[in-house]
């Protein structure tokens, strides 16, 4: 009798085509587990599958730098408990791939793409680990990035780093790739994983999510902590999710958010996080909302099959009952020739510095200059495109005492809060503001304002197009519901071709 039902369940998962599981949200997932249709063993099979056929073979994606060992005994341990004691909740044996630079006390690596710390087992889960083992997750694996968050060198790549080599764009190896969480875009465009989980400091997550066609979150700089994470700037620096649709962004939002002891920040989030986020997709939030648009800071720059499908979803934003603002600026950073990057120049070294320095002592490098020395010594396999930034960030004191760096961090908060995206949203009473791909990112990562990037569709050569929102400090419910009506109304998310 049960080898009948595990037939059954087999020949019913068969059923369950390769469309399926693109279109399946993480709700579809978790309803066909419990009606016995599909298993997480047979969800992890299948992306490992996926990572097979198109991660090293075929496209050669490079997305994935290795897989979970236990991911599928992880997979049928859930399995078993399902059947037992139901599920946790939503994210109950969905496979979830990490970006390369998160900690996890298991038999993965973390290493920011660097071969410096190819061998770095770290000790223990990073804070949102635990939090996604707890809820059930498969942690599949670590996904490639631009290394050191793309903070080593001006004429990097996006998607390269010394230890993975190139991430490539499944819509097309001449599109750019976007970074620096550009496997865990790809991965999760080209199913190698349901969920992952991306970083970013200053468009990491948005800039890839609308390059390969998914849905990224940026979240407000203290919803989600960031222990267990290799640093570039503890101004700016937050993980997110990544996903295929945003209900299942959601879902993964509200998996990470909590206050963490170890993590300061996050208690600016007390009473303003959210542990179920999809009770904001409402596919009628567009409905008289107020959006701000910067044509020609934002949009006129754009190449014309860009700017096309930018003013279509302008256009369909409309027609869903959006009121569209035009606007001449979002800040004075825009124009300010002092404009900088000092802040994360003097961050880096710092942070870096004091995570390098617990490492295990069998490892090659403990501070940042040590991790050049070790480049410079290496320099055929790790020095293709420099160190330049990795070089210029050392040579600061690590003290953030320098005058320099104190006025760049203060004309930052002014120009991107106070005197920009606070005062233009209530000068003109905005929901949101639009941006296309991650163009602008830089405001809102300097004032550690939370922004949404959902596809907004495809140019005529086939290039994936996103359609960024953002707001003030923990507005992550409105930009959601924006986001997930915009979705709904449009349905941009495809399935990479992979016959071409």
């Amino acid at each position: 009798m049960q080898k009948e039902k595990e037939t059954i369940m087999r020949e019913s998962f068969k059923l369950r085509n390769e469309d399926w599981l693109e279109r399946a949200t993480v709700l579809e997932l978790q309803k066909a587990m419990n009606n016995g249709e599909l298993t997480s063993m047979q969800l992890v099979s299948r992306c490992l599958e996926y990572i097979s056929r198109h991660n090293h073979k075929s496209e050669k994606l490079n997305a994935v730098l290795e897989v979970n060992p236990d991911a599928l005994q992880i997979a049928e341990t859930l399995d078993s408990e399902r059947k037992v004691k139901g599920m946790r909740g939503l994210l109950h044996g969905i496979p979830i791939l990490l970006k390369d630079n998160i900690e996890t006390g298991d038999r993965m690596h973390t290493s920011a793409g660097s071969v410096a710390l190819e061998n770095h087992y770290a000790e223990h889960d990073a804070t949102i680990v635990q939090k996604l083992r707890n809820a059930g997750a498969v942690l599949i694996g670590k996904a490639n990035m631009t290394e050191w968050a793309n903070f080593m060198s001006e004429s990097m790549r996006n998607g390269y780093s010394s230890r993975g080599g190139q991430v490539l764009n499944p819509y097309g190896g001449e599109f750019d790739v976007g970074g620096s969480s550009s496997g865990s875009a790809v991965g999760v465009a080209a199913h190698f994983s349901t969920l992952s989980i991306g970083t970013e400091t200053s468009g990491s997550i948005l800039s890839p999510a609308s390059q390969n066609n998914v849905v990224g979150i940026k979240p407000t700089v203290g919803l989600v902590s960031r222990t267990g994470i290799i640093p570039l700037s503890h101004s700016q620096d937050t993980a997110g999710p990544i996903a295929r649709s945003v209900t299942d962004a959601a879902i993964l939002l509200g998996s990470l958010t909590g206050l963490d002891e170890t993590d300061a920040i996050t208690q600016t989030s007390m009473e303003r996080n959210f542990r179920d986020y999809t009770s904001f997709l409402n596919a009628k939030s567009l409905h008289s909302a107020r959006i701000g648009v910067a044509r020609s800071m934002y949009i006129d720059g754009l190449n014309p099959l860009q700017q096309d499908v930018i003013e279509q979803a302008i256009r369909d934003l409309e027609a869903e009952g959006a009121s569209i603002i035009d606007l001449e600026s979002i800040s004075p950073m825009e124009k300010d020739e002092s404009w900088d990057y000092n802040v994360l120049l003097y961050e880096f070294k710092s942070d870096v510095d004091h995570y390098l320095k617990g490492l295990h002592p069998s490892l090659p490098v403990h501070s940042l200059s040590e991790v050049i020395s070790f480049n410079e010594q290496h320099s055929e396999r790790t020095l293709k495109f420099g160190q330049g930034i990795l070089i210029d960030s050392d040579n600061t004191s690590g003290t953030m005492t320098e005058p320099e760096y104190l006025e760049s961090k203060l004309r930052d908060l002014e120009l991107s809060r106070t005197r920009g995206i606070d005062v233009v949203m209530e000068e003109h009473q905005l929901d949101a503001l639009l941006f296309p791909n991650s163009n602008g990112a830089g405001i809102p990562a300097k004032a550690g304002y939370p922004s949404i990037t959902v596809p907004g569709g495809f140019t005529k050569k086939g290039e994936p197009v996103g359609v960024t929102f953002t707001g003030i400090a923990y507005s992550e419910p409105a930009l959601i519901g924006l986001a997930y009506a915009y979705e709904q109304a449009t349905k941009h998310r495809k399935a990479p071709d992979w016959k071409k």
